[in-house]
């Protein structure tokens, strides 16, 4: 029994030094950070309401939703911070009709963890662009009430 385990150590040893001697490959930019964020939208202002959908956007190249590539410049230009978008001049109507958005991801290596709720989907796409204009699960289009 005791051959079997230094025989067994000394494999282990070997292949332990193997590894540190090889230089590891290169990490892809999805690996050390990249450029992306899973996206919610929910109607009725509560996270937990039943009518949500989310999208996971990349950015390395643009993909996700139909505003993808839109959705990205904006945020590369806001160095990922969705409070740095600047905002749309859109003439909304004052009707409460509350939206609760999320981002959570990586931006370039930084960790994003972007939350709001906004009176209705056209205060929304004001103050956010293109990152959440989503399309709804349930139609063709995108979220409704969304400014193209």
């Amino acid at each position: 029994m005791r051959k079997k385990t230094l025989a067994l150590r000394g494999t282990l040893l070997a292949a332990t030094a193997l590894l540190a001697a090889t230089p590891a490959p290169a990490l892809s930019q999805h690996a050390a950070g990249g450029k992306w964020l899973y996206l919610t939208v929910a109607k009725g202002g509560d996270i937990r309401a039943r009518e949500i959908h989310g999208r996971l956007l990349m950015c390395d190249p643009p993909r996700g939703h139909v505003g993808a590539a839109k959705a990205c410049a904006e945020l590369d230009a806001a160095r990922g911070d969705v409070d740095l978008i600047p905002p749309r001049h859109l003439l909304c109507p004052m009707i409460y009709d509350p939206v609760t958005v999320s981002a959570r991801g990586r931006w370039t290596g930084r960790r994003v963890d972007y939350g709001h709720t906004f009176a209705n989907t056209c205060d929304l796409a004001a103050r956010t662009g293109s990152v959440f204009d989503l399309p709804d699960p349930h139609k063709t289009g995108p979220v409704p009430g969304l400014p193209r």
